[in-house]
Parts: structure tokens; C-alpha cells; sequence
């Protein structure tokens, strides 16, 4: 090997060296992006009228990464809105809430559901009206039953609704995403609600 070799073989050598480690070591993660590699995120499945509100609510609550909007509790795969709007369907407006239980608890989240509509109007939220819009908590596990139903019983004991809560507590069906253009719908339309 010439002088020539040698001097491109000394050059060249690290940065050979540093990209074969940099190809076995894991990606960085984005700029900004949420670290979750050490946290196992928890779901939550709440009807309580028009999903667009909902999503907005639970969106801004701490805690939660992650909401979507979607269709559960129905009697067809993957419908429609046109299809849940006939009430063929039994399908209800549901927002799927993704949270680190390091951050929030199911307990503060149903807080935040008891809190942002009313929960003893059945089938109807404000002017919304349908089976669509009833209040329901879809629960995933034997201890989101039993907190929902201590919950309710204790709102309903302490008579925090001037009428008794008809709120339904049931197991997590089948969720179907809604249309893109429900997704974060307020957000994408500049809108706040309370």
C-alpha cells in the first residue's frame, strides 16, 4: 500500500467506525416528540354528546397524549357517520382518551367526564338529540367498572345532578375511528368550548 492509501485509510477509518455504531444504536427521537418507552399508556372510551366537544375537552386535560373520535358500541363493522346519524347502527359518538397513568388516573378522568356535559339527559346533549349522543363510559378492565360505578353512586348520593345520572357504564366494543374530518375537529377550525 502506497503513502496515498495509508493516509486515506488513517481518514477514512472513524468515520467508518462511527457510522457502524451509529447503524446497531435506536434512532433518536423526534424534536419535541413525547418520550413513552417507559410508560405503558392507558385507554379510555367516554360517550357524552357530539364528540367534537368531547375530544376538545379531554384533549386539554392533563395528562392525556392522545384523543380520538370515533364509533363505538354498535351493531355493524366500521360505519359511517351517515350510518350512526340513522340510528340503525346503535353506534355512540365516542372519543378514545390516551393517557400516562404516571400523569392522570382514570378517577381524574372521570372527573373530567362528569364535569363537561349532563350526564341525566338520556340520548340527548343540548340541542343534540340520538341515541348517538348518550352518555356512556366504555370501560377496558374490572377496575374502570368499579371505579365508574363508585363514582356514579357517590355523584348520585351526593346529589350533584339535581336529577339521578342515567349514564351507562359498559364494556369497551369494537372502535371504529371516525372520519378524518371529525378528528380534532375544533382545532382544525379554530374553535374553543367550554
Amino acid at each position: 500500500m502506497n503513502k496515498f492509501g495509508v493516509l486515506l485509510f488513517a481518514v477514512f477509518l472513524p468515520v467508518l467506525f462511527a457510522i457502524a455504531v451509529q447503524a446497531d444504536s435506536p434512532p433518536l427521537p423526534a424534536k419535541g416528540a413525547k418520550s413513552t418507552a417507559s410508560t405503558e399508556l392507558k385507554h379510555a372510551y367516554f360517550g357524552a354528546g357530539c364528540f367534537w366537544k368531547v375530544q376538545y375537552i379531554f384533549s386539554n386535560a392533563p395528562g392525556v397524549v392522545k384523543t380520538t373520535v370515533g364509533y363505538s358500541g354498535g351493531t355493524i363493522a366500521h360505519p359511517t357517520y351517515e350510518q350512526v346519524c340513522s340510528h340503525a347502527t346503535k353506534h355512540v359518538e365516542t372519543v378514545q382518551v390516551d393517557y400516562d397513568p404516571k400523569k392522570t388516573s382514570f378517577k381524574q378522568l372521570l372527573e373530567v367526564f362528569w364535569s363537561h356535559h349532563d350526564p341525566t339527559t338520556l340520548n340527548r346533549q343540548g340541542p343534540d338529540v340520538g341515541d348517538q349522543y348518550r352518555s356512556v363510559i366504555f370501560y377496558t378492565d374490572d377496575t374502570q367498572k368499579e371505579e365508574a360505578i363508585a363514582y356514579k353512586k357517590e355523584l348520585n348520593d351526593k346529589h350533584r345532578f339535581a336529577r339521578p345520572i342515567v349514564t351507562a357504564i359498559e364494556p369497551a366494543a369494537k372502535f371504529y375511528n371516525a372520519e378524518e374530518y371529525h378528528q380534532n375537529y375544533f382545532k382544525k377550525h379554530g374553535q374553543v368550548c367550554e
